[in-house]
């Protein structure tokens, strides 16, 4: 799972779970997709968007990890048919940071259509198709792997005989495609962007606690499997105290299990350099080119990028294959606005 039910305080809210983040050129400008409320969790659980929650794509633009841009997304009840209104809302500078900051209406709308702004910027958000794969037989080896400093044991599976586990399941979505115009009167020149989802609940005393956030994709699949404590830290935590706070833990981690691959001469130097990659956690973007997110390079994440083998044979510094590609998802994106497949095949 990439970023699926990832800790205990997430799974108390499967609606404010974010399972996946999405950063891509789309036909108009910068696509941002990110996915939460996993129909894994069960139909005994609450579904659709949190009425009392928000959901916040959060974008670094000078490079030191703290949002200069922030689109917060709300919504409402739940009507009948189970569509549920929305409010988008943009703050820049110093509001972006601040949770109670009201910022700008940018748009208003219902899930399930199409919401056009002024500059050409498109909305949508509803239930999609889950367009993550992942073997559970390769997760659970690497995880452990990682946890325990030792090799990743596969002993007796066979690639052939590999199953996506998310195969049929759905999401619910939320779509964002910013102008040009917007992201680089922002960025300048250089036109790099590090981008962060997260997910909030309001509390009964009037503020906003931080249930969910996502960056890179597998960083939980890595690190917390086995320590889901660390797993709500990381969640509650800020992409600027990332490195600090868990930038040794990773290394350490990462380190062990190099050492026993025998990949590197230098283990402890490789964990260090991985770790400097992989925190502070958010997603870098260069607005206004092609994503990708493989071996070649971390340029934001496609809809269907290979995340498991890139994250995991990175991590240590060995090949490893789920055994899957796109192929294996049952649900295809499009080239069209919003992207993001339709509610199961």
């Amino acid at each position: 799972m990439s970023h699926h039910l990832d800790s205990p305080v997430a799974r108390q809210d499967p609606r404010l779970d974010i399972t996946d983040l999405y950063v891509f050129r789309g036909e108009r400008g910068t696509a941002c997709v990110m996915n939460a409320a996993h129909s894994l969790a069960g139909e005994a659980t609450a579904s659709g968007f949190h009425p009392q929650g928000r959901y916040e794509f959060k974008m670094d633009t000078d490079g030191d990890a703290v949002e200069d841009i922030t689109y917060r997304f709300s919504f409402g009840e739940p009507a009948r048919d189970g569509t549920q209104p929305y409010e988008l809302r943009r703050l820049t500078g110093a509001p972006a940071q601040d949770p109670f900051a009201p910022g700008s209406v940018m748009a208003e709308g219902r899930t399930g259509r199409t919401t056009g702004l002024d500059d050409g910027a498109r909305v949508w958000a509803g239930t999609a198709g889950d367009t993550f794969w992942i073997d559970p037989d390769v997760l659970q080896a690497v995880g452990r792997a990682v946890k325990d400093g030792t090799r990743v044991d596969l002993h007796g599976w066979d690639p052939a005989g590999a199953s996506n586990a998310f195969a049929g399941q759905s999401v619910h979505t939320m779509v964002l495609e910013i102008s040009d115009t917007e992201l680089l009167g922002l960025t300048g020149a250089h036109r790099h962007i590090g981008v962060w989802g997260l997910a909030s609940l309001a509390t009964d005393s009037g503020g906003w606690r931080q249930i969910n956030r996502a960056g890179l994709p597998m960083i939980h699949p890595l690190f917390t499997q086995y320590d889901e404590e660390l797993g709500d830290q990381l969640n509650g935590g800020r992409p600027a105290d990332d490195p600090h706070v868990f930038g040794k833990i990773a290394a350490d981690m990462i380190a062990g299990t190099v050492r026993a691959h025998g990949t590197a001469e230098d283990p402890d130097a490789y964990g260090h350099v991985a770790a400097a990659r992989l925190f502070p956690n958010l997603l870098p973007y260069t607005v206004g080119t092609p994503a990708s997110f493989g071996f070649a390079q971390w340029n934001g994440r496609a809809l269907t990028d290979n995340a498991p083998d890139t994250m995991f044979s990175f991590a240590t510094n060995t090949p490893v294959t789920t055994g899957l590609t796109r192929e294996a998802v049952t649900a295809r994106p499009t080239g069209t606005f919003p992207y993001v497949p339709a509610e199961r095949p």
